[in-house]
């Protein structure tokens, strides 16, 4: 995996304003935009809100001690980011397209215990967080980098996908290094990965962050590890 820096920035929670913040309740949700590269909130932040993703892609990851990045997950549309554990943030967590959101002010769990759909919205949300670590999990312990990118493109294919005719397509709003942060590979072994499963016919690059499906039954074998020719 390459090192990354983080750059520090303002985070989210302390672009709100406070008094504006205080007057939002758990039900009363406040929409809110980020652009390109805008953090929403450090590792180590206090948390204030939990956030509800309408649009774009945001990137988790933490910064390991001797300065490598390790990409936790990409939330998409519908996700929800933000869980505290001891009312501390345990990611970075960054914009990576612009993003709309709706932040949820999260007081602490005796707050949500006296709103029931508050309280099924956080369960309902660490469900959620809870298959996308297992689905890293899974991922990373392909043995072949061409599995493991394999695993990434099915993973995108069932989650956004786009239809294009008789295909699907894949739009990546994460770069290669991104990916390979994700994967624990490199960026030239990823770029490798995505040559070999074009001349393969198994997908087709329209650019470098346009994938097309052209074989999903082949592109699921070789996610889960089978021998494929």
């Amino acid at each position: 995996m390459q090192s990354a820096v983080l750059k520090r920035a303002q985070p989210f929670d302390e672009a709100i304003e406070p008094r504006q913040a205080r007057r939002r309740s758990l039900s009363d949700p406040v929409p809110r935009r980020l652009r390109l590269g805008q953090p929403l909130f450090h590792e180590g932040d206090r948390a204030q809100h939990v956030y509800q993703i309408g649009r774009g892609v945001m990137r988790l990851a933490r910064m390991q001690t001797d300065g490598r990045r390790q990409v936790i997950s990409f939330a998409f549309p519908g996700d929800v980011v933000g869980l505290p554990d001891n009312g501390r943030h345990t990611t970075e967590c960054e914009a990576i397209t612009e993003c709309e959101l709706l932040a949820h002010r999260f007081p602490g769990l005796a707050g949500a215990d006296r709103n029931p759909d508050m309280q099924n919205f956080l369960m309902d949300a660490a469900l959620q967080e809870i298959r996308r670590l297992q689905d890293h999990f899974l991922l990373i312990g392909r043995r072949l980098a061409l599995e493991r990118t394999a695993a990434f493109v099915a993973l995108l294919l069932d989650r956004i996908a786009e239809p294009l005719g008789r295909y699907r397509v894949v739009r990546l709003a994460m770069n290669r290094t991104d990916i390979a942060d994700y994967l624990g590979l490199t960026p030239e072994t990823v770029s490798r990965s995505f040559t070999e499963l074009r001349g393969r016919r198994i997908l087709a690059l329209d650019d470098a962050n346009t994938v097309v499906v052209l074989d999903p039954a082949r592109l699921r074998i070789l996610a889960a590890g089978a021998m494929e020719a």
